[in-house]
C-alpha cells in the first residue's frame, strides 16, 4: 500500500504512512527498552530514564529522582518540562519512559498510573497591594484581579478556567505564558496576580514581594501522578521509578 504521497517531490505521508510511522516509533522504542531491561537484569538498574513532567510538578520531581538514583547510582535521568498532551504523545511514540502529569481531568489513554499528590491552588499577589490582604479569596472575586495565567495549551490553565466557570466567572488575563517562573516575575515585578499551584510554594516558600491567598468556593484538588505505557513486560527502570513513587505518595500524604 502507498505510504508516501508524491508529485514531482515529497508531499507527505498517507494515512497508512502516518500509522506505519507510529508503529515504527513503537518498535524502535521497544527494541531500546528490551536492551535496557536485559542490561538491568544483568548489571542492576542503569542506563537512561526519560521523564516528561508538567511544569507545576517540577518542584517535587526530585523526591522521585533523588531516592531512585540513591538506589541505582549508575542510572542517568533526563527530565523535560512538557504539557500533558506532549507527555501523552511522548509515551505513545516511545520518546518517554514515564511522565508526571494530571490523572483525572483529561485522562491519558493506554497508560498505567501511580498517584503521587493532589494539586491545590492559590492566588499570588504583589505584597502590600489590594489583593494581598485578607484570608481566602473566592474564585469569582479572583477573576476581577489583574491576572497573569498559564497559556491555554497547558492543562493547568484549562483546569483553572473550569474552576472560574464553576464560580460563574470568566477571567480576562492581561498576560499569558507557559512558564511558571514568568508567573512569579509578573507578580513580583509586574504588579499582576496569578493563580498558581501550591506545590511551588511548598517547595520554595513564598517569594519575597509576593503574598499568597488560598482560593475557595469552589475548593478544588487535582490528582497528579506517574504514568507509563500500559504494556508487559514493564521495563525495569519504570518498575524502579514506580516503587519510589509509591513510597513518596505515602510520605507526601503525611507531610
Amino acid at each position: 500500500m502507498p505510504l508516501v504521497r508524491r508529485g514531482h517531490r515529497f508531499q507527505g505521508l498517507t494515512a497508512e504512512g502516518e500509522r506505519a510511522l507510529e508503529w515504527a516509533h513503537r518498535i524502535l522504542a521497544d527494541a531500546d527498552g528490551m536492551r535496557a531491561d536485559l542490561a538491568a537484569l544483568r548489571d542492576g538498574a542503569g542506563g537512561r530514564l526519560r521523564l516528561g513532567a508538567i511544569p507545576t510538578s517540577l518542584p517535587l520531581i526530585a523526591r522521585l529522582t533523588g531516592p531512585l538514583r540513591a538506589r541505582h547510582p549508575a542510572l542517568h535521568v533526563a527530565i523535560r518540562s512538557l504539557s500533558s498532551r506532549e507527555i501523552e504523545r511522548g509515551l505513545r511514540e516511545g520518546e518517554l519512559d514515564a511522565g508526571l502529569t494530571y490523572l483525572d481531568n483529561e485522562p491519558l489513554q493506554g497508560v498505567r498510573r501511580q498517584p503521587l499528590y493532589d494539586e491545590r491552588y492559590v492566588l499570588a499577589a504583589p505584597a502590600g497591594g489590594r489583593w494581598a490582604r485578607g484570608g481566602s479569596v473566592r474564585w469569582r472575586e479572583a477573576a476581577a484581579a489583574p491576572l497573569c495565567l498559564l497559556s491555554p495549551d497547558m492543562q493547568h490553565r484549562r483546569i483553572v478556567d473550569a474552576l472560574f466557570a464553576r464560580a460563574g466567572a470568566t477571567p480576562d488575563p492581561l498576560v499569558e505564558t507557559n512558564s511558571i517562573s514568568t508567573l512569579h516575575a509578573q507578580v513580583r515585578d509586574g504588579g499582576l496576580c496569578a493563580v498558581m499551584a501550591e506545590t511551588w510554594l511548598d517547595a520554595y516558600g513564598s517569594p519575597e514581594g509576593i503574598a499568597v491567598r488560598p482560593l475557595a468556593d469552589p475548593s478544588a484538588r487535582q490528582a497528579v501522578g506517574v504514568v507509563w505505557r500500559d504494556r508487559d513486560p514493564e521495563p525495569a527502570l519504570v518498575r524502579a521509578l514506580v516503587a519510589v513513587a509509591r513510597e513518596a505518595r505515602a510520605a507526601l500524604a503525611t507531610a
